[in-house]
């Protein structure tokens, strides 16, 4: 196929030989079945924030580091200066994720390169070598829905242990490859102990996982990992190997209004998005 423009510099610098297909457009990006020598892989062209629908949204935001103050500055003043450097940063965010998550051991695709825009990383695959389906497109038998569902607590648990919350993990940015699920997308990936939101966001992640795994488990429902998790790294006591249990006792005390608020604020922003989603699908 022709290639895009984007992927031009990358064919001229030699990182890319061939373009094969469209993968999938996305709410952030767009990506590319390329060919680089003997191997296949993907190449993620992000899109611009005018053409994007996740928002950049503070929470995501909040606390993440910059170049420099000048950038820091420009940013907070909304400068087309600013809005370049945010742009970058926000890029940038998954990349550094990326291979901050590959050293930890989290089942995530290699990151290769990242060049003009365009992460070059590796290609997900199913057992017919084929690229693998979003979780939300395979249907489960219970017994498999226990076991992806096991399997992906422990990477959340790993992800958490190295410092890092996905933030807006869920059943179609998960990948189901031949040896088990990938965690995909994470531009939106926020640092568990410098963002003020990192604990609602990790809850939500948890949250979604037992949502959609519950369809085909029910049991998984009355599970509550999110807050034992979230607990345990709270005390230092989350570990990698750490066993854990689904249960947690709620401690009773004064109700905070407005976390509640944000949660219901979050729950119908999910769903909008879960529906836009499944229109795009459809």
């Amino acid at each position: 196929m022709k290639p895009p423009k984007r992927l031009q510099s990358l064919i001229e610098e030699g990182l890319i030989d061939t373009v094969v297909r469209q993968l999938m457009s996305g709410k952030e990006a767009m990506v590319y079945v390329v060919r680089c020598g003997d191997e296949t892989r993907c190449a993620k062209i992000y899109k611009e924030a005018t053409q994007r629908s996740f928002r950049q949204a503070v929470d995501y935001t909040e606390n993440r580091k910059v170049k420099n103050t000048r950038q820091a500055r420009a940013m907070a003043k909304g400068t087309k200066f600013g809005r370049q450097a945010q742009e970058a940063a926000w890029q940038s965010a998954e990349v550094d994720a990326l291979y901050r998550l590959a050293a930890a051991g989290v089942r995530v695709p290699t990151p290769h390169n990242f060049c003009d825009g365009v992460l070059l990383m590796e290609l997900v695959t199913d057992e017919h070598g084929d690229a693998a389906p979003r979780l939300n497109d395979v249907v489960l038998t219970s017994g498999q829905a226990r076991a992806h569902h096991g399997a992906l607590l422990t990477e959340v648990v790993r992800m958490l242990c190295a410092g890092v919350v996905h933030g807006d993990l869920s059943e179609f940015n998960i990948l189901l490859a031949a040896d088990g699920p990938v965690i995909i997308d994470l531009p939106q990936a926020v640092d568990a102990a410098g963002n003020n939101h990192a604990s609602r966001m990790l809850l939500r992640d948890v949250d979604n996982l037992r949502n959609f795994f519950g369809r085909f488990a029910p049991e998984l429902l009355r599970t509550d990992f999110g807050l034992e998790i979230w607990d345990l790294y709270q005390r230092g006591e989350l570990h990698t190997d750490t066993v854990l249990t689904g249960r947690f006792e709620r401690k009773a005390g004064a109700v905070d209004v407005g976390s509640v608020i944000r949660e219901i604020d979050d729950a119908r922003a999910e769903e909008a998005a879960r529906r836009v989603r499944m229109q795009t699908v459809a």
